[in-house]
Formats: C-alpha cells, structure tokens, sequence
C-alpha cells in the first residue's frame, strides 16, 4: 500500500473534504459509490448476527472500515500517489451526501483521520480489514467479531453507563472517558493473519484502564 505524507492532516481537512482537484472528482465519485454498495451489501449481512455495541463505537468501526475500502479502491483506479487523502476526501462527500453538516464533517474527518493509524506505519484494524475486503465477504462481520467479548465497548456497557452518567460525573468522570475508551479500543483487535501485534494500555479521561491495545502492520504492495 502507498502512503503519502501529509505536512499537517488539521491544515489540509477542509480543503481535501470541500475541494477536490478536478482530474480526482471521477475517481472520488467511484469511490463513494463503491463505499455505498459496500455499505448497504456488509450492512445487510451482519444483520442477522445481532451485534449489541456502543452507538459511537459501530459507527467509527464502520466509517475506518469504509475508508480501508475506499483507500484500495482509489488505488486500483490509478491513485496511488495520493490515494488515502483521497479515500478521506471521498468519505468526507459521502458523509455530506448523508446530510451530515458541514462542519461536522471536517472535524469527524480530523477526527478519523486520528484513529486510522496507531503509529507512522501502524493502521488499526478496521482499516485493514477494510483494505483487504473482497466483494460479498464478511469482512465487516470479521472486524466486529473481535470486539464481542470486549464489555467496554458493548451496548449494555454503554446503557450502564448512560443511566449513571449524572453519578459518574459527581465522582469526577465525564462523558470524555467513555469516548476516549472507545476511540482506544478502535485500535484494538485480535490477532489477524501476518499483521504484527505489539501491546499498549488506554488512558481514560481522568483514569487509566488496562485495555488490549494491539497494533498491526497494514501490508505495502511491491
């Protein structure tokens, strides 16, 4: 997979989200219309497993998923210079497409662009499983999979706590915990494959947690 370094993801966001080169507006048409079909084909097939998780976890999970998938794609349309801020410009139009406000999308992009990579050369799972994802495969399933047994990031961790939030404010948490939790444990996975796995613990807002951390290695092609 080819990278390219960007000087500063917080300068460029808005521009790469609201402004688009001409000769990659086709390219990033096919990208959001791939990550459409993609969308609603995986969508339809993890129905049927009852997944329970947190609301803010299965969205990031499945928006770094449709990034993963839109990188290669834009890569096998002949974009590989600049194929994963073009991956982001194309999610950022795809979120505007579903009516999410502008200004909203810039920052979920900068936010996004955050939790895509653990490290300079380390992706997190859903990117990578979003990367190597064929058509009709059940590779979002796979990505959720590894998160069942995790109860921080499930439905009724999440309904605990937002039935106790008020008490857990007065003990000195915030919402920010859960979040920062969450955005950790977006990183983590199983072991997947040949992807390399290292260790890490995740902080909370105001307190530490031991969290599996794993990293992986997203494969370059030759």
């Amino acid at each position: 997979m080819t990278e390219k370094k960007v000087a500063s993801d917080n300068a460029t966001t808005e521009a790469s989200v609201v402004d688009t080169p001409g000769s990659d507006v086709s390219i990033m048409d096919a990208c959001i219309a791939h990550a459409k079909e993609v969308k609603a084909t995986q969508l339809e097939l993890i129905k049927s497993k009852g997944y329970d998780f947190a609301p803010e976890f299965k969205d990031m999970t499945i928006q770094l998923y449709l990034f993963g998938v839109m990188w290669r794609f834009a890569e096998n349309m002949g974009s590989a210079d600049d194929a994963r801020e073009l991956a982001f410009a194309a999610l950022g139009e795809l979120f505007l497409q579903e009516r999410m406000p502008k200004q909203k999308v810039t920052k979920r992009i900068e936010f996004l662009k955050k939790m895509s990579k653990i490290e300079e050369e380390h992706n997190a799972l859903s990117v990578v499983i979003g990367y190597e994802s064929e058509p009709g495969d059940n590779s979002l399933a796979e990505v959720f999979d590894h998160y069942v047994d995790d109860t921080q990031v499930s439905g009724a961790f999440w309904r605990l706590y937002d039935r106790g939030r008020k008490i857990m404010l007065y003990g000195g948490l915030s919402i920010a915990f859960f979040c920062d939790l969450v955005c950790y444990l977006i990183h983590a996975g199983k072991f997947h494959d040949c992807h390399t796995c290292g260790r890490a613990h995740c902080r909370g807002a105001f307190c530490h947690t031991g969290i599996f951390d794993r990293h992986f290695h997203l494969p370059h092609k030759n």
